[in-house]
């Protein structure tokens, strides 16, 4: 049993093969991979920053005798 693995383009959700012929993998076009890297470029992709308050930061331990 062979299956071979697919999985979905990031931008359009076109089916793309998992195999080493599929060089823009996981996405289905350079236009798609380029679409993506535009959108990077141009900062619509974001890590949320969680900021912490001083209060809660926990004082490091005295060092050991």
């Amino acid at each position: 049993m062979n299956a071979q693995r697919t999985v979905a383009c990031p931008t359009c959700g076109a089916s793309v093969p998992w195999t080493p012929e599929s060089k823009f993998r996981p996405f289905c076009s350079e236009r798609c991979k380029t679409i993506d890297l535009g959108a990077w470029a141009n900062e619509s992709y974001r890590i949320p920053a969680v900021e912490h308050d001083e209060d809660d930061e926990v004082p490091p331990m005295p060092p050991e005798k």
